[in-house]
């Protein structure tokens, strides 16, 4: 069994901020495989589950709110009896130009607070993360700020195409393994 998460935020007003593009990923994905997210209330997520080379797959977002969300993270890991290389992240990434990814098997948080949550609740860093950049503010904004703003009108392109790749990097991670994931799509 794997676990995909999208981290993001809850809440009509968070729809299509920054932060949410774990959200938008594993919607896309969803909706791309006629699959309905369903409110659990166990693991405190809105979750569906699907099914790849040969293993049940759960896609995942927490309504913890971001800071809170390995909460639901560990809540499923143990309940479905995971490891944490069975589990797939899906995240915004500042430090990343708009628009690329970066997937990695391991690694730290990089100052992003819902993995620093799945680190600390986990008590472990060895789970795949799929990062997709969102650039640094141009403005001497606060970052806690920018990232609950929406993509202006000339970035949504970007973003979209995006989130189609980072659909296709989580396909790949689950039918081929972070190796594979790693070769086709660091950079893009």
């Amino acid at each position: 069994m794997k676990l995909v998460v999208g981290l993001g935020n809850p809440g009509p007003e968070y729809r299509n901020s920054r932060h949410n593009l774990g959200f938008m990923a594993l919607d896309g994905l969803a909706k791309d495989l006629l699959l309905e997210f369903r409110l659990d209330k166990e693991s405190r997520s809105m979750r569906t589950t699907t099914f790849f080379n040969k293993e049940d797959v759960i896609l995942c977002k927490p309504l913890t709110y971001m800071n809170l969300s390995g909460e639901s993270v560990l809540k499923l890991k143990t309940i479905n009896k995971l490891t944490a290389r069975d589990i797939l992240v899906v995240c915004d990434d500042i430090s990343l130009e708009l628009g690329r990814l970066r997937i990695r098997a391991k690694g730290s948080s990089g100052g992003h607070k819902g993995l620093n949550s799945i680190i600390k609740v986990l008590g472990s860093n060895e789970f795949s993360r799929l990062r997709i950049g969102v650039s640094l503010p141009k403005k001497k904004q606060d970052v806690s700020d920018y990232v609950l703003t929406d993509f202006s009108p000339s970035e949504k392109k970007t973003i979209r195409q995006a989130l189609d790749t980072a659909k296709e990097a989580v396909v790949c991670w689950l039918k081929e393994g972070i190796e594979t994931a790693m070769n086709k799509y660091n950079g893009q």
